[in-house]
């Protein structure tokens, strides 16, 4: 047997060693305790690093045969055949050897149970996991963990949660592995308390620096936005391997840190690590605005000079940071150019980068070029349709998106339907934006909000109004941009009283949370269009934060309409002040002086204008 280990990395020593051994009566293979199938049992060893297809019909062939007289009588190889069948989620032949197991009497078996709820957890057969777990009269610490990561697998991380409570209720030792499954339910469940409370008991059994456990308080942190914890955590880990590391820029990338998840990447070649697909794309997922691009770049050529240019994963995310960071469409084409496989994803993702580019009929001819080669469009294929056709006001090919959608399972979804809404208002289509929310069969508050703020940009102010009593009627709880286009619809109609009423009720909703600048921009255009100058003021001088650029420009715009030009003096001070690299706002206010001859601070405000270097850009008819 110590032979056939050493060459059971290599399938083709292994079967010249099994063949070479002389055959045996089944009843003497039994009393020697080596039989014949044992040996070419162990062939599963080299699939479990890796093996490829055939090898796992070769050995899925010979567990077909071990039904025989004899065949499976110890423990050892029986769990080794079970544990094969749940590392190649090979179910039918799982069960099977679960018959053999419950006939030949090894239920009460610790060691082969175990593997037989793991078999059954990996395979996707909770149930049956479960109900093998409940009927072992002993576990240890495999058979808690295979049936939590069973849980887990099968997206339910409170029960995995619940199951980890009451596995240290039974007096059940810990394991990292426990740990790590329990730290990722956390990081689904977004428990940072529970997370804590788990770093905690890894500090306790000593398993804060295990990379496992590392890995999962990495994650747990960085999705809890605490990128700095994640980095502290990261530093104590002592075996860290290239999951390790990428876990980290991971984390970076998350919270929007890509200069730091470069300074993990640097880290991470300098210490001669080879750099994943993984890697790769989590650091590309942090590029996203222009100022990246350079980085977008440099991060491309090291691709090339790892060999992963053909990674259909990495081509894919690189076309999106390229429609991200890149204003060149011929930049964003070339990147297209490598893709080698065009599946859904790939479709996708190009539509995506075309409207990201705001290129709106290369997303639509691309969409009809999906089609002819055979790909349907998913729920991300029509979210971007449906927002790049309400930008560019395509009303016809919003119409016959609808009509496509309406074949489709996605046309029940709450989130297209709500994409249906707003795409229709934008393209100016307001009757079918609300004939569309109306057939709904259910709302949620972005349901109210998208034709909320439809009937707001139309004018239907006294409309948004009886919208918003509606919406409180259906139990609805309004947010933060609800309230912003109510009270803008109220600033349209002249409705000043019911205006401040719902700003009241905006300040007096704490799981909205305080008011920001726009809400107090709209209450300062709901006076201002009034006519209640003083009133404006007031308000503005008894606000709790720092007015805006955008409150002040609400004030002086009333100011102009209404000729109360030493308010809108007084405003457009202000606006220089807070804003003072904006020319408009100086060439008003030196106009308001001209008005007034007040021509010695004119002469200084225009003076400011020179020194600066500030231009008036001029006005076009076109763009």
């Amino acid at each position: 047997m110590a032979l056939w280990e050493c060459f059971c990395r290599f399938s083709a020593s292994a079967r010249r060693y099994t063949s070479s051994k002389p055959s045996k009566p089944a009843g003497l293979l039994i009393a020697n305790y080596e039989p014949e199938w044992a040996y070419r049992l162990h062939l599963s060893q080299p699939f479990d690093g890796g093996g490829d297809k055939h090898q796992r019909s070769a050995v899925l062939g010979l567990l077909a045969g071990f039904h025989g007289p004899g065949s499976l009588s110890d423990p050892y190889f029986i769990n080794k055949a079970v544990s094969f069948c749940a590392k190649s989620t090979s179910f039918l032949e799982g069960i099977q050897l679960h018959s053999q197991i419950v006939k030949l009497g090894f239920t009460s078996n610790v060691y082969v149970c175990s593997a037989v709820v793991d078999m059954y957890s990996k395979c996707g057969d909770i149930r049956s996991a479960q109900k093998i777990f409940d009927e072992m009269p002993d576990r240890n610490v495999v058979t808690w963990n295979s049936l939590i990561s069973g849980y887990l697998d099968a997206n339910f991380p409170k029960v995995a949660v619940q199951l980890f409570v009451e596995m240290l209720r039974h007096a059940a030792s810990v394991s990292p592995f426990s740990l790590s499954s329990c730290l990722v339910s956390c990081s689904q469940l977004e428990d940072r308390d529970l997370g804590e409370q788990l770093h905690a008991l890894s500090l306790k059994a000593g398993f804060d620096n295990h990379v496992v456990v590392g890995t999962g308080l990495i994650d747990m942190y960085s999705k809890s936005c605490s990128v700095g914890l994640s980095k502290l955590v990261f530093e104590r880990i002592v075996d860290k391997n290239v999951i390790t590391w990428t876990s980290m820029v991971t984390a970076y990338s998350q919270n929007e840190e890509p200069c730091e998840a470069m300074v993990v990447v640097r880290e991470m070649l300098q210490l001669g690590l080879r750099l994943n697909g993984v890697t790769f794309n989590s650091l590309l997922s942090s590029f996203s605005t222009p100022d990246h691009l350079e980085c977008c770049k440099q991060v491309h050529c090291c691709v090339i000079r790892q060999g992963l240019e053909s990674n259909e994963y990495i081509t894919v995310t690189l076309v999106t940071v390229y429609s991200k960071c890149s204003r060149s469409l011929e930049e964003f084409v070339k990147a297209c150019s490598g893709i080698a496989i065009w599946d859904q994803v790939s479709w996708n993702a190009v539509i995506a980068g075309y409207c990201n580019l705001e290129c709106e009929k290369e997303a639509l001819r691309c969409f009809c070029e999906m089609r002819q080669a055979g790909t349907d469009g998913d729920f991300y294929t029509f979210t971007s349709l449906m927002g790049v056709i309400g930008s560019s006001s395509f009303l016809e090919e919003g119409r016959e998106v609808h009509a496509l959608l309406s074949k489709t399972r996605y046309a029940s979804s709450l989130h297209v339907q709500n994409g249906l809404v707003s795409m229709y208002a934008r393209c100016g289509a307001i009757d079918e934006s609300k004939r569309m929310f109306w057939s709904m069969p259910k709302h949620d508050v972005i349901s109210w909000n998208s034709l909320l703020t439809a009937c707001s940009h139309h004018g239907y102010g006294k409309e948004v109004v009886d919208l918003f009593e509606e919406m409180k009627k259906s139990k609805t709880k309004p947010d933060a941009t609800t309230f912003l286009a109510v009270l803008s619809a109220c600033s349209h109609v002249g409705l000043v009283d019911q205006g401040l009423e719902y700003f009241d009720l905006l300040k007096s909703d704490a799981l909205v949370g305080p008011p920001r600048l726009e809400h107090y921009a709209s209450v300062v255009d709901i006076f201002g269009r009034a006519g209640y100058i003083k009133e404006a003021e007031t308000f503005v001088s008894n606000m709790p934060i720092k007015p805006g650029s955008s409150v002040y420009k609400a004030l002086l715009s009333a100011c102009l309409v209404h000729g109360n030009m030493e308010a809108a003096e007084r405003s457009a001070r202000k606006l220089a002040d807070l804003w003072p690299d904006d020319s408009a706002t100086y060439i008003m206010l030196s106009n308001m002086l001209k008005r007034s001859e007040n021509w010695d601070d004119a002469a200084v405000v225009r003076k400011k204008i020179c020194d600066r270097g500030m231009k008036k850009i001029p006005g076009c008819s076109w763009s």
